[in-house]
């Protein structure tokens, strides 16, 4: 550090300034006694001086000046008793430099006019009292050194001045040489009694870590040093080393720590391979650190972490070994369950996605070193969801482990079952060399898990659907033989489940098509691929047209006209069909206001649709933006809405019912029937199924009697039914009789363009008219 440094007039390269001064002028106010008798007695022998030659009442005012001067600084010097506590502000800094300035004052008033009073004898007299000043204050205050270079130069330059006064120049010079000596010695003080302080700051610094280090390890009561002889006997066992095997000190004294270790194996010989492994670091004499060994105590099992290393007497003979150790049972066991979880489903116990991955991994390895087959099926539960939905997740939990119990059940030790997440588990076969075994084992999953379930007095029946891939015929990868099984289980659940599928090269050219289809759906409204065809809806009666609906077509320029069949089940899957959906919505009420008033519009709406949050809003901006009056918009839905979240569906319905929109129930009577629907929701229309308008045409009887006791229903709580499907004039007529009050079918009209129905209710208008 420079000089500007030291003194504390320029900041320090490294470290702190307030840091570095807090060490300077922690011990100044210890010196304030030798100040105030270096003075005392330096004022006294002036005195003594000029007594004869100056008047006593200057000679008294000037010894008060140096007493005030004296005291003043003193009292600042005590200011920094407790600095070490809350360091040093750069005021206090000045203050106490100014306070040391006005101790030169007095000396200086001495120098310049006590001179002309005197002799040469006393001026060369005082300069020796003023001299022993300096001097005094450079050895014993370079705690503060600005303080005494401010007094040295100060004092000296006043002699100095002196001897010129009186012309003697020789000493004037050498007053100025002695005051500049000292004063750089007084620098080269303060610079060594600072980087002293530092230095011994930094040794307590580190004292200080190493025993808060050391009281740490003593007040960790699972660490302890233990040491033991050249024939592996303790010795000097400490009480917590004595602890850890439940003794006291002098009950394992001598004893073989190997043998202590072992505890009841020693007996059997038995030993777990980590006492083998510290008993050979021991017989080697060599070094070693962090080596878990497994320990038995009459408490029971435990785990301890050793280092040891060697020792040696001062003639190099080996004298034994001594090392720290501490009990980390806690933290193995916490690892362990770690390791589980990690590999371990919690709910079921079976292996997890990961465990049953590396299984499949292994089996893979296997088939390809011994030419062999090995196969992956993967299961999910049917109907597993209603159960959930309907009885909760906690019955739908023990179901899931009733499940995994069945399935442990049904498999050998050639295969691992495990579950890979929510209601799906799957089988490695480890060896599927016999074709029929995983055949046979794809059908017992199925009939096992098909048998009915007794749970908190709730008998349930679900199903199972399984799909398998062989490898390597099906997949040479961990992965593509489990994508594989994974497209066969989709096949297996779009057969209606309850089956197993085998995977099949097709399944992945489908899957493939499946993912095109879905990227170019997902273009398809931004390129103006949709549209709308419309198709009537007449009045059974009179055959005019009552009302439209409207069907989504979709004419892709990569894939050409596309059925709907094939994307609208793929826009549900995906959830494309909530903005698809939206866009019907308005393209339908659009059209529609170009349509007489008395002409509505029906809207196929999708579960998904329903069970948006703002679904009914989206109804309201609609018709907003298009104009079209709300009783002139129909949304059709059918009964599998319900099945989801029937209470979010119901209240959504209501929302759009107390618009003023009307509701209809399409395809009634072919899914999940229950007449709660039509209690609790005032449906504006009942639309039976083709299936049964075909039916009845071919004079099927139940579909005759499901048509009248629809039609009768529907009468009794004020609705209408429209018959979907009549193809000719037969099953017009027939339809007219049994009751039904509207027809849609390809006889009144296929879907056709939007500008086709326009013209269609012009004809019908005109028509009439005429």
């Amino acid at each position: 550090m420079s000089f500007l440094q030291v003194i504390g007039l320029r900041d320090p390269g490294e470290g702190d300034w307030n840091r570095l001064r807090t060490l300077q002028y922690a011990e100044l106010h210890k010196v304030s006694l030798i100040r105030i008798g270096a003075h005392g007695l330096a004022a006294i022998l002036a005195v003594t001086l000029y007594k004869e030659s100056v008047a006593h009442w200057v000679l008294g005012i000037w010894m008060l000046s140096v007493i005030a001067a004296v005291w003043n600084v003193t009292r600042l010097d005590r200011n920094f008793i407790d600095i070490e506590n809350r360091g040093v502000q750069w005021s206090e800094f000045t203050r106490q430099a100014l306070g040391v300035g006005g101790c030169t004052i007095p000396w200086v008033a001495a120098l310049l006019f006590f001179i002309p009073h005197g002799s040469p004898a006393d001026h060369y007299a005082l300069w020796a009292v003023a001299a022993m000043l300096i001097a005094g204050s450079a050895a014993a205050m370079a705690s503060a050194p600005v303080a005494t270079v401010l007094f040295d130069l100060v004092v000296g330059a006043a002699g100095a001045a002196s001897f010129i006064i009186a012309g003697d120049y020789i000493f004037a010079i050498a007053a100025a040489v002695y005051t500049m000596t000292v004063v750089a010695g007084a620098l080269r003080s303060a610079r060594t009694y600072l980087s002293a302080k530092i230095a011994e700051a930094g040794v307590a610094e580190k004292d200080e870590v190493v025993s808060l280090l050391l009281r740490e390890f003593e007040e960790k009561e699972s660490d302890w040093l233990w040491q033991v002889d050249t024939n592996r006997r303790i010795r000097s066992a400490s009480p917590r080393f004595a602890f850890a095997f439940g003794s006291a000190p002098g009950d394992i004294e001598g004893e073989s720590f190997i043998k202590l270790i072992a505890g009841s194996s020693w007996e059997s010989g038995e030993f777990p391979r980590s006492l083998h492994e510290l008993a050979d670091k021991l017989k080697r004499r060599e070094h070693f650190s962090n080596v878990l060994v497994q320990v038995h105590l009459d408490a029971g099992r435990r785990w301890w972490e050793l280092s040891g290393t060697p020792l040696y007497d001062d003639n190099g003979s080996y004298i034994g070994f001594r090392g720290v150790g501490s009990d980390v049972t806690e933290q193995r066991d916490r690892d362990e369950r770690i390791a589980y979880l990690a590999r371990y489903d919690t709910l079921t116990g079976l292996p997890n996605r990961l465990m049953l991955t590396e299984a499949l991994g292994e089996a893979m390895r296997y088939a390809d070193n011994w030419k062999t087959r090995c196969a992956f099926l993967m299961i999910d539960l049917d109907r597993f969801k209603a159960v959930n939905d309907s009885l909760g997740h906690q019955l739908g939990d023990k179901l899931l482990a009733e499940v995994s119990k069945r399935l442990a059940g049904v498999i050998t030790e050639n295969e691992q079952c495990g579950r890979l997440g929510g209601d799906e588990f799957a089988v490695v076969i480890r060896d599927a060399t016999d074709k029929g075994r995983t055949e046979r084992l794809a059908n017992a999953i199925i009939d096992t898990l098909s048998q009915p379930y007794s749970i908190d007095n709730h008998t349930l029946f679900i199903g199972a659907s399984v799909g398998s891939a062989v490898g390597p015929r099906d997949g040479d990868s961990v992965e593509t033989l489990m994508r594989n099984a994974d497209l066969a289980l989709y096949r297996a659940k779009d057969e209606g489940g309850n089956t197993h599928y085998c995977y099949v090269p097709s399944l992945h050219a489908n899957a493939e098509e499946r993912r095109k289809l879905e990227l170019s759906l997902r273009r398809a409204i931004g390129q103006n691929e949709l549209e709308l065809n419309f198709q009537p809806v007449v009045n059974a009666r009179s055959e005019t047209v009552v009302s439209f609906e409207a069907l989504l077509r979709w004419n892709s320029e990569e894939h050409g006209f596309v059925s709907p069949a094939k994307f609208i089940p793929l826009a549900e899957d995906t959830r494309l069909i909530v903005p698809i959906g939206e866009w019907v919505l308005h393209e339908a009420c659009r059209e529609a206001t170009r349509w007489p008033d008395d002409i509505k519009v029906a809207v196929n709406v999708s579960g998904e649709q329903l069970l948006e949050p703002m679904f009914a809003n989206t109804v309201v901006r609609a018709l907003a933006d298009t104009g079209l009056a709300p009783h002139r918009l129909e949304v059709e839905v059918t009964e599998s809405v319900f099945l989801r979240d029937g209470r979010t569906a119901r209240q959504t319905l209501e929302e759009i019912m107390a618009l003023g929109c009307s509701v209809a129930l399409d395809d009634f009577g072919t899914g999940y029937s229950s007449l709660g629907y039509l209690r609790t929701l005032r449906f504006s229309t009942i639309k039976v199924d083709k299936s049964f308008v075909q039916g009845a045409s071919q004079e099927n009887q139940e579909s005759l009697a499901i048509i009248r006791a629809v039609v009768a229903m529907a009468r009794s709580l004020e609705m209408t039914t429209t018959a979907e499907g009549v193809e000719d004039a037969d099953q017009a007529a027939l339809i007219r009789e049994l009751g039904c009050t509207k027809i849609q079918g390809f006889y009144f009209g296929r879907p056709m363009k939007a500008i086709e129905a326009r013209s269609l209710v012009v004809k019908g208008r005109n028509s009439r008219a005429a």
